[in-house]
Formats: C-alpha cells, structure tokens, sequence
C-alpha cells in the first residue's frame, strides 16, 4: 500500500473507533433512538438530492436501512445508556463477523470452514468472560443489547452479499433516508414527543457534535474511504485494518472517559481478536502449511 493510503485506512480505524466515546457522550443528551434518528437524517440531507438512488431492488435497499442503520444503531446507543462501557461495546459488535457466518450457512446454504469456526469458539470464549464479569442488570442487559445490535449488522451483511457491486456513497445515503422513517415512529412511540421537547430544550455543543460526527466523518467519510480503498486494493490488504476498531475503541474510552482496563478486558480483547485472525487469516496458514508438507 502507499503510505498515504496506510494513514487513510488508519484515519478511518481511528474515527470508527473512537466513535463509540462520541456515542456516550451524544447520550448525555439525547435518547438513543432520537439520537440514532438524527445521525441518519443528517447523513441523507442534503446529499440524497445530488447522489443518485442505488440500481437495487427495494427489498434490499430498504432491508440494508432496516438492519445496517435503524436496528443496529437503535440497539448498539440503548445498550451504551444502560450503562455496557463504550470502548467494551466495540470489541462486542466485533462478532457481527461470525454472526454473519452463520446466517450465510442458514440462509445462503453456505459451509464454514474450520478456520471459521475456529475463530467462532475462541470469540465465544471471550464473550463468556465478559458476561461472566458483568454483575449489575441494566449493564447485562446493554450488553445483550450490544450482542443484538451485532445480529442485526450480520443481518444487513447478507443483504449487501445479495446486492453485487453497488456505489458505497449512494447507498449509505439513500439507506440513510430509508432509515429515518421507521426511527421516527418507534422515538414517538417508545420515547415519546416530550422527550423530544426535552432533547430541543437541553441542546448544546457536545450534542450537537456528536450528531453531526456520526453523521459526516463517521458514516459518510469514513465508508466513502473505506469504498475507495476497497475498491484499490485486495480485501486481504484492507480488511486487517478493521482489526484495530476495538483497539481504538477501548484505547479512546480509558483515555478519554476514564473506562477501566481491567484484566479481564484484556484477557477478552485478546481473545475476540485472536478469533477474528483466525477467522480472516487461517485460511491462508492452512494452505500454507499444505505447500510445506511433502
């Protein structure tokens, strides 16, 4: 890679991870389903009225918005205000990875392969030393929040393995715009107009910045990079990248929020990482040590 792209990849790593610290504070003001309304309503406007809609068929479209943006955010922002510390919530959504295999074998009639489920065993091992550390009920629950949140981004991946190759700028917007909708209805419903009153209300600085943080550099800066450099290089070359997300997430919130590096987080880290190498380069040591055996 050349070495401005190495500090672009590492750019968006960097925004990806430390998204998760503007998402605590965001919440400070906001409730999590408006606040998830608004990131994606400022990722549309105005830019759906320049960028073309994607060549897809509705279904796919709308389901990517449904699951990628409404579901996932809606659930990954509640289970942060329950309390499920922000840097641990970006090693967690990490397992979309292998979410993602096992709906692509139930749905797709895909075979995983040992690697992969290699990887699966050692994340889930981790994932039980996480739960096995969490004592208070709200954080339990933000945590299976955050698991949740993980199925529904595994969930649109097998929408976008259906949909080819598609302009990622035009569908982040217009899948942004689909999203607004359905978040409109379930912050009245669930949330209620008052505590949209309150939100106008109490609007300051820090909330104003993190919607527009996840809205610009978080959603469209940083897929509009990722596509380019996708697009540029092997998905070997640019997908280890996004190994370093939870690095950033968890290094971000000890050293910004003050979150806790206790051991066990470590422990887990290392594991949930561990799994997702094993997961993206075991295939390849496999073949490898195949050539090196007569």
């Amino acid at each position: 890679m050349q070495p401005t792209d190495i500090l672009l990849a590492l750019a968006v790593v960097i925004i990806w991870g430390s998204n998760f610290v503007v998402i605590k504070l965001g919440l400070q003001g906001l409730p999590p389903i408006l606040f998830t309304t608004l990131r994606f309503l400022f990722a549309a406007l105005p830019l759906v009225f320049f960028v073309k809609r994607p060549a897809l068929p509705f279904r796919l479209l709308a389901g990517f918005a449904l699951f990628q943006f409404a579901l996932q955010f809606t659930l990954l922002y509640s289970g942060i205000e329950l309390g499920f510390p922000p840097g641990l919530a970006s090693l967690v959504i990490q397992l979309q990875v292998f979410f993602t295999i096992g709906l692509a074998v139930l749905l797709l009639g895909e075979r995983p392969h040992l690697p992969q489920i290699a990887g699966a065993l050692i994340a889930l091992a981790g994932m039980v030393l996480v739960a096995s550390q969490l004592d208070a009920k709200p954080t339990v629950i933000g945590f299976l929040m955050v698991i949740a949140a993980g199925i529904s981004w595994a969930t649109a991946n097998i929408f976008s393995k259906q949909m080819g190759k598609v302009n990622a700028i035009e569908l982040v917007v217009w899948a942004s715009l689909l999203a607004v909708p359905p978040l409109v209805v379930a912050s009245l419903l669930i949330e209620g107009f008052d505590a949209w009153v309150k939100a106008a209300n109490q609007l300051n600085w820090t909330s104003a910045g993190a919607i527009l943080f996840q809205s610009y550099p978080n959603t469209l800066l940083g897929f509009a990079i990722w596509s380019i450099l996708m697009r540029k290089y092997p998905t070997s070359t640019i997908a280890p990248f996004a190994l370093l997300v939870p690095v950033t997430g968890m290094l971000s919130a000890t050293i910004l929020l003050g979150e806790p590096m206790q051991w066990w987080k470590i422990v887990a880290g290392a594991m949930v990482l561990g799994g997702l190498g094993v997961n993206l380069f075991g295939g390849r040591a496999v073949r490898w040590l195949k050539l090196q055996i007569p």
